[in-house]
């Protein structure tokens, strides 16, 4: 009978548990127990369905002449499903206190959908999940309450195009090769550049890199979090699926690491500071899977699979100070490890992870993205990853705690948080040390049999090295790093200022003389309109009846002049 169970458990997509229980929630607002219940015990069985599924297909059929594949594993699916089953854990368990019941369930379906772009088979599959996972994101943005409404509409619009480029790029695939299969592609048509262009959308890529940090920070303390983890990491999955190996991703990824710095150093607001971070990071990824080897693929998807914990556990960190204080800018705040230190430490251990400290989870993950550039001999894309992990810890493994929880006393004294915010904060802040302290658990995660070692002496003294001065440079320059309250001008001012401007512009300047354009065309039209009639109505000259006979008699006389003329 158990085996009767795990057979059939083995044919439920993991996602559709998630996705019913956000469907569930709304149900269960009025029960406290039930509902933390729900929303910590669906996240263990979506994990536990994740490691059910076999290898290959599990689920396919035909439609409508097409090959759909709603189900398939392997192990870099069951890699991204696991940590995305880990996260909704620890999302919930962080959130438990949350009373915005639609944000619970919104990031519910979320993250289902998540999972379910994970297990695709086909691009109809993926396609489907994708738009879920829209939605989804876009209703935990808009539960954030004031201010998120409009940032909900802009990361809406921006999802929206990401997932009409794709949707635009599946149609041309099937019309020019007749197969809906989800695999490798090379980026040589119109409808895969198409694609790559909706992936690379939801990844953050240029020049729509500002949607994560103008949408995520407006989320609430503990949405925020969910945000953190699933849009952009489906993004990396997808692309190591569908685009290793595709030279055009180192480039977008170095871009996309030093945009994140500069724009992160430039910030105030913690959040936003976090928010440039994921950006950063995710270039880091984006030119592994450009890099291609099996080293830099195995690298981009340890530190994706990292990089969904420890960025996770630091923007728990900073949504307790949000929930306590109500403050969120680093100019007020300040001295908070007096009466939050386990917050602190927590936050402490997500800024060395994402460092990539030794004994971190981002040590032994960053490093195989840098071991495959020096592997392919690509030392211009090796010197410029070392400079941004200098980088890295300059502006989240040091800005980040240093101002929020150190530097000046901003006179807050604010409790630690609820134990489930402890809790969850614990949870990962464990996982992220036991990932560094013993990375042969996450290698043997990893799609590839792995050949690295990166506790040698060279290779932790070289990082080492880096972060001293890293830590040493912003020290020095801690005059210029402090921030003051000003606006960070990004590519969104295009669409968030510009652009209306324009509208009010045109609508004022423009359109009167289009009307009066249009009206003058309408004055012509009608007199136009009225001479046709007087000649063509019933009573007009060309209108009336006449005898046959007559015209008959004169197109013959005519044509007799016609005939004389042409012969003289």
């Amino acid at each position: 009978m158990t085996t009767d169970l795990w057979a059939i458990g083995s044919l439920v997509p993991p996602g559709l548990v998630l996705i019913a229980a956000g469907l569930l929630l709304p149900a269960l607002s009025g029960s406290g127990l039930w509902r933390a219940a729900l929303l910590l015990v669906a996240p263990l069985v979506t994990l536990a369905l994740v490691w059910q599924v076999p290898d290959g297909a599990a689920i396919a059929f035909d439609y409508l002449g097409y090959r759909l594949v709603p189900l398939k594993a392997d192990a870099l699916a069951r890699l991204f499903a696991t940590v995305f089953a880990g996260m909704a854990f620890a999302g919930a368990l962080f959130a438990l206190n949350q009373r915005r019941t639609l944000e619970l369930a919104a990031a519910f379906i979320y993250a289902g959908s998540a999972i379910g772009a994970v297990f695709a088979g086909d691009l109809i599959t993926l396609f489907v999940f994708w738009e879920l996972m829209a939605i989804g994101s876009t209703l935990v943005i808009w539960a954030g309450g004031r201010g998120a409404a409009g940032a909900g509409l802009r990361y809406a619009a921006i999802h929206l195009l990401g997932g009409a480029l794709l949707m635009a790029g599946i149609a041309g695939e099937v019309a020019s090769t007749g197969d809906l299969a989800f695999k490798a592609m090379a980026a040589d048509s119109w409808p895969r550049y198409l694609i790559l262009a909706g992936f690379l959308i939801n990844a953050g890529a240029p020049p729509f890199s500002a949607w994560l940090a103008d949408a995520y920070p407006e989320a609430s303390w503990s949405g925020t979090v969910f945000l953190s983890a699933f849009t952009t990491k489906t993004a990396v999955y997808v692309l190591l699926r569908g685009f290793p190996g595709t030279e055009l991703l180192i480039y977008v990824g170095l871009y996309m690491v030093f945009y994140g710095i500069i724009y992160a150093i430039l910030e105030n607001d913690m959040r936003r500071i976090l928010a440039y971070s994921i950006v950063n990071q995710v270039g880091f990824m984006i030119a592994g899977i450009g890099i291609g080897s099996q080293m830099a693929l195995n690298g981009a998807a340890a530190h994706a699979f990292v990089h969904i914990i420890y960025k996770a556990l630091l923007l728990m960190s900073a949504g307790s100070v949000l929930l306590m204080t109500g403050r969120r800018k680093c100019t007020e705040l300040g001295g908070l490890f007096r009466t939050m230190p386990l917050t602190s430490i927590c936050g402490i251990i997500g800024a060395l992870s994402i460092s990539s400290f030794p004994l971190t989870s981002g040590f032994p993950a960053k490093a195989m993205i840098s071991q495959g550039a020096a592997d392919a001999q690509l030392a211009v894309v090796w010197f410029l990853l070392a400079a941004a992990s200098a980088g890295v810890f300059l502006h989240a493994g040091i800005k980040f705690p240093w101002f929020v929880f150190f530097q000046r006393d901003s006179g807050l004294r604010p409790d630690e948080p609820p134990w489930n915010m402890r809790a969850a904060m614990v949870l990962f802040a464990i996982a992220s040390l036991a990932f560094g302290v013993a990375p042969a658990w996450l290698y043997a995660l990893l799609p590839y049999d792995v050949a690295y070692v990166p506790y040698t002496p060279s290779h932790v003294v070289y990082q080492l090295q880096l972060l001293l001065f890293s830590g040493l440079a912003f020290f020095v320059m801690l005059g210029w790093l402090k921030r003051t309250e000003t606006i960070t001008l990004d590519t969104d001012w295009f669409y968030r200022r510009l652009a209306p401007w324009l509208v009010a512009w045109f609508a004022a300047h423009v359109t009167p003389h289009l009307q009066r354009l249009a009206d003058r065309a309408q004055g012509y039209s009608n007199r136009l309109l009225a001479e046709l009639y007087r000649h063509h109505g019933p009573e007009g000259v060309l209108g009336r009846h006449w005898p046959t006979g007559n015209m008959a008699f004169w197109i013959t006389l005519m044509l007799g002049l016609s005939l004389l003329m042409y012969y003289a």
